[in-house]
């Protein structure tokens, strides 16, 4: 019953996810093309924004819930659309099998980052784009640190195991991958919690 209300209220919040990373999905997803892996893609928010160049998109998505929301995304797209129910440290494509990974909001939940990225990894073909919007933990000097860590437990719980405190950005750039590129930005409301932001891309 829980994951069925978490797909239904994230299916609704089309219009905040338009604000706030419109403009940088738009630009991120600009060069991507041909077969396109996503993590995680929740209710489908990411479809419209790829670009015509995409021809095959592969969705990750372990909530069963939220599959009816992507394939009504899905009607609307001139592309090839495959689903599956499964998680991100497990992916269930073969090696060097897609031009690009995506990840938006996702690695915050999964049970392991390291593991998440060495799969992704190990289905990009060499010279492939691995693609993130992530929030991240606050410095740790700051207040928004120790409001990170106040609500986390109740956080997690809530926003189906999403963790507040994780280090993403150094994850990313532990990985393995040939280039990096990751910039930091607050994206949002001064007094919202889910901050800072990684946004950018690495080249496997």
């Amino acid at each position: 019953m829980y994951k069925r209300l978490f797909a239904s209220l994230l299916a609704h919040a089309d219009g905040a996810q338009e604000r706030l990373y419109g403009d940088i999905k738009r630009e991120l997803f600009a060069p991507l093309s041909g077969t396109v892996l996503e993590i995680g893609p929740g209710s489908g928010l990411n479809l419209p924004y790829l670009p015509s160049a995409v021809t095959h998109w592969i969705g990750i998505e372990p909530n069963p819930h939220f599959h009816p929301y992507i394939r009504a995304q899905d009607a609307a797209q001139r592309l090839e659309v495959t689903l599956h129910e499964a998680v991100a440290e497990a992916l269930p494509v073969g090696d060097h099998a897609v031009d690009a990974v995506i990840s938006t909001l996702v690695l915050c939940s999964v049970d392991s980052v390291p593991q998440a990225l060495d799969d992704a990894r190990r289905v990009l073909r060499p010279g492939g784009r691995f693609v993130f919007i992530e929030h991240v933990a606050a410095d740790e000097e700051r207040w928004l640190h120790t409001a990170q860590r106040a609500i986390q437990p109740a956080w997690c719980y809530c926003a189906d195991g999403c963790r507040l405190h994780r280090h993403t950005g150094e994850a990313i750039e532990d990985a393995g991958f040939a280039e990096v590129h990751l910039r930091r930005r607050m994206i949002g409301s001064a007094f919202n919690l889910v901050q800072p932001h990684i946004v950018g891309w690495a080249i496997a």
